[in-house]
């Protein structure tokens, strides 16, 4: 009778042991991606740092600083998005998808807070809002099922990668080192978003799509100075 009592207690265990395995993975992730302690798997495609951002004039610099603070913010937004995405995603191929996308996103992060540096300017002073509020919207969107989970990943990095466009259009014109990294960016949010449309993302509908656009345009115009 207690052999039988202790084995059938056994898997219950197990599930709530990695149930609470994953929240806390998913805690450290979120401490290591807003303490800038995260690693780059790629190297940083502007290359070796080159002349200090004294060669720039002040206001370009700054305009720099604000361009790649919204970037920045986007990557957090991203990882959180993808991350929360995956947890209530059912499909592993699915789950995959979203999983090596957020690997990708951590490089952009990396490089984006890099570039930041060598500005001499900071991330966003919002970052835990904005990983929070993104977490959140990703578990939101696994909700809705495999095909609706894909075409959101796949409409996000559309709307990205317009944003990427107008930010290699924004940039000083000296500022190479800035649009060598968002030119890369752009590439991969690309590909990501064919990926997602090939592996069964489903298009939304067009009142999804403008509050997506919305929310975006509140965080770039926010993430820009604070």
């Amino acid at each position: 009778m207690r052999e039988h009592l202790h084995t059938s207690q056994q898997p219950g265990f197990a599930r709530r042991q990695g149930r609470l395995d994953a929240l806390l993975g998913e805690v450290g992730t979120a401490l290591t991606v807003l303490s800038g302690a995260a690693h780059a798997g790629r190297p940083n495609p502007g290359g070796k740092a080159g002349p200090g951002p004294q060669a720039m004039p002040a206001a370009e610099q700054k305009h720099s600083a604000g361009l790649m603070r919204v970037n920045h913010v986007g990557e957090i937004c991203a990882q959180a998005l993808y991350r929360g995405q995956a947890v209530l995603c059912r499909d592993e191929k699915a789950r995959q998808v979203f999983r090596d996308a957020a690997a990708e996103e951590v490089d952009h992060l990396v490089w984006c807070n890099q570039r930041l540096r060598e500005l001499q300017s900071r991330p966003s002073y919002l970052n835990p809002l904005w990983y929070g509020g993104s977490f959140a919207l990703g578990l939101l969107a696994g909700l809705g099922g495999t095909s609706r989970n894909l075409g959101f990943m796949a409409e996000t990095e559309a709307q990205v990668e317009r944003h990427l466009e107008s930010h290699l259009k924004d940039l000083p014109a000296g500022d190479e080192r800035s649009r060598r990294i968002v030119e890369q960016m752009r590439d991969d949010e690309a590909r990501h978003r064919d990926t997602a449309q090939a592996s069964g993302g489903q298009v939304l509908p067009r009142p999804v799509k403008f509050a997506m656009r919305c929310m975006s345009k509140v965080m770039t115009t926010t993430a820009y100075r604070i």
